[in-house]
């Protein structure tokens, strides 16, 4: 009976510490969010790189420079055991571009080439248009049907809160090209994967590789798609010349950055977030995705700067290549060893409005975290979703697929769009409060993880279904 009575006292002091240092991490995390809705760190980080450093593409001058300003600015930042992790990435170089309506009337038109499309003859392409409305009507058409032809896809994106449009109207871009090739097509011309009605051309990447047969591609603005589907609507037969020039450097480089604010009891344990460093040509890349560089960064040094550091170790990773592939790759394969100590993962890039809903891992709605940060974080107006998280973000895609448990700050997409890889994506473009109030919930939620002992691997798989 004494045994028994001194284990329930146990129980109970146990039980009271774990109430005091709960009670104690929901204060620091109250503090960080409120800290941070006034912190003009996300800001700072976002105005130097865009202005200092400019349009970011793998292989550039600019993205070298990019490299060094990241490692200056996490050791200025208090960041520690900084790396610069290389690896093989082909370039691609944009060069002159241009296209004109020759028929029914002369016209020009206001295109963008689609990133590592293949140039056309140094004349230019000039042919007949075969014109469709949606992507699926040009997979209709029979292999042969669109030979010598350019094909014009004319398919509008949806507006989403979150971004839902983007996937769907986006294939037009990623294999349409393909696609048209193997009609016989000899250049694809499609509407801007765009949610604005601006005559500005959206890029972003394409199919290319090796044993792909692709044709030369770009993007006009929507105002123009949407005259020449009335031209056509009209039954006039359409006529384009369009010139592309490209250059492409197979033996480039491109560099994955990374610091840490080092944990305490836990620091072999891991949370990995970040944004990606490098951009398209034709903006600055302020919403795609020097914000999320500075959204997570700023986040990662609010917490960095606490009198306590949490547990766990914080590791902030600006990705080298995100627009044309291969930073979640090469992540992976250079932290493969480490893996089981990776307890979460995230990435923010979808600009900087606010941030709505927090996904968790699949199950996660079942532990105590899940109530704690909705009540954290119900002051931000985010609530957590019983959705689970199931794509992060493209560069951490490659650690997702190794089992690593990720998180989602659902940002509203509504008008991520409008701007998204165009000569649009300024500065101008960034709302300091809401920039800021993306910091405070990213900051506040990774604060918790981190301070925590939550295994979101061990959430079991009949409560992840129920959720």
């Amino acid at each position: 009976m004494l045994m028994y009575r001194r284990l329930l006292a146990a129980s109970a002091v146990l039980s009271l510490i774990s109430g005091v240092a709960h009670a104690q991490d929901v204060r620091t995390a109250e503090a960080l969010r409120d800290k941070a809705l006034l912190d003009r760190t996300a800001w700072d980080i976002t105005e130097d790189l865009t202005t200092n450093i400019g349009p970011r593409v793998v292989g550039s001058p600019a993205m070298a420079r990019a490299k060094d300003w990241g490692v200056a600015k996490f050791k200025a930042l208090g960041f520690t055991n900084i790396k610069v992790e290389e690896f093989a990435k082909p370039s691609w170089t944009r060069g002159e571009e241009s296209a004109q309506l020759v028929a029914p009337y002369p016209m020009k038109l206001d295109i963008v080439g689609l990133g590592r499309t293949v140039p056309t003859p140094p004349e230019g392409i000039e042919a007949e248009v075969a014109l469709f409305r949606t992507y699926a009507e040009m997979i209709a058409a029979p292999e042969g049907a669109l030979k010598g032809k350019i094909a014009v896809i004319t398919q509008p994106m949806v507006t989403a809160q979150d971004g839902s449009g983007y996937g769907i109207a986006g294939i037009s871009r990623r294999a349409g090209p393909v696609e048209a090739a193997k009609r016989g097509a000899v250049a694809l011309l499609i509407r801007s994967i765009s949610t604005s009605d601006s005559t500005v051309p959206h890029t972003g990447m394409t199919a290319f590789g090796e044993g792909v047969t692709t044709i030369p591609s770009a993007a006009m603005g929507v105002p123009e798609a949407e005259q020449l589907e009335r031209l056509a609507k009209q039954g006039k037969p359409l006529r384009i010349k369009l010139k592309l020039a490209s250059t492409t450097n197979p033996a480039d480089v491109a560099w994955n950055i990374s610091g840490e604010i080092k944990g305490t009891t836990k620091a072999d344990e891991l949370i990995v977030i970040g944004g990606h460093l490098d951009s398209w040509d034709v903006g600055t890349g302020a919403l795609d995705d020097a914000t999320g560089i500075g959204i997570t960064t700023a986040a990662a040094k609010l917490i960095g700067d606490l009198p306590k550091r949490p547990k766990r170790t914080i590791r902030v990773v600006m990705w080298g290549s995100e627009e044309s592939g291969g930073s979640s790759e090469a992540y992976l394969a250079a932290h493969k060893d480490e893996v089981s100590k990776i307890v979460l993962a995230g990435e923010s890039d979808t600009g900087a409005d606010r941030v709505y809903a927090l996904k968790l891992p699949a199950g996660a709605l079942t532990l105590p975290i899940a109530t704690t940060a909705a009540n954290v974080l119900a002051p931000l107006k985010v609530y957590v979703s019983r959705t689970p998280a199931s794509h992060g973000g493209a560069d951490i895609e490659g650690l997702e697929q190794a089992g690593v448990p990720s998180v989602e700050l659902e940002q509203d997409a509504s008008r991520y769009f409008d701007y998204h890889h165009t000569a649009d994506d300024t500065l101008n473009k960034v709302r300091p409060d809401e920039l800021a109030q993306n910091v405070a919930a990213w900051a506040s939620f990774i604060y918790l993880v981190a301070d925590s002992d939550v295994d979101f691997r061990a959430v079991k798989p009949a409560a992840a279904a129920a959720n």
